[in-house]
């Protein structure tokens, strides 16, 4: 396993198209990014739907389900989930990385999208959904670069074992499973931030709809 920075990878750079680019750039700010996302969700009012038990259980089924990935998820990766730099961890292909290669992004989307049907913008999930994907897709197209660089052919195995985004329905057998780098108390301290988030939004939703 090996660390550093981009320095170390000024061919990558230098080559890299405008997707890998934006990527990097996305991957940095992406703290930032669900600024525009948040106040549309917590502001705008037009298109809002009337409420229903259906939509209140189909936006918590999403969120809590989006959190319960991220969760497993975190147990595996470790606290490097954490980071805005370009600093690795060891390969990880246990737990949800053993299903597909992004699951923390995957659970990312479950969260927004169950969002936007909290506050009864029906019509606002699925643009949530496909901008998070636009998004990811080029974040995760500068990962892979910079995973195959430093990673070698342990990382180019496990592409070909794992895919992307969705489980594949038949996959090549895996090496032993390792038990995962953390306790489940670790990963829920480690995604203390994301809970604290998750429950202020609620908050927020409930407040809004009051007012």
């Amino acid at each position: 396993m090996t660390s550093g920075t981009l320095k170390q990878d000024q061919p990558l750079q230098a080559d890299a198209g405008a997707l890998v680019r934006a990527g990097g750039w996305l991957f940095r700010h992406r703290t930032w990014t669900p600024v525009p996302l948040i106040l549309t969700i917590l502001f705008v009012r037009a298109g809002r739907t009337q409420p229903s038990a259906a939509l209140l259980a189909a936006s918590a089924v999403l969120v809590a389900g989006g959190e319960a990935l991220r969760l497993w998820g975190v147990r595996h990766i470790g606290v490097i989930s954490r980071t805005r730099s370009d600093r690795l961890g060891p390969l990880v292909e246990t737990g949800p990385f053993a299903l597909v290669r992004n699951p923390l992004y995957i659970g990312n989307i479950g969260l927004w999208t169950g969002f936007a049907l909290a506050a009864r913008l029906v019509w606002l999930a699925p643009i949530v959904a496909g901008l998070l994907a636009l998004e990811y897709h080029a974040i995760v197209s500068w990962e892979e670069r910079l995973l195959a660089s430093r990673l070698g052919d342990a990382y180019l195995a496990y592409q070909g074992r794992v895919q992307r985004w969705i489980p594949a329905a038949r996959r090549p057998p895996s090496p032993p499973l390792a038990a995962p780098a953390g306790s489940w108390r670790g990963a829920v301290f480690s995604e203390r931030g994301t809970l604290i988030a998750i429950a202020a939004g609620c908050l927020l939703l409930w407040a809004t709809a009051r007012s």
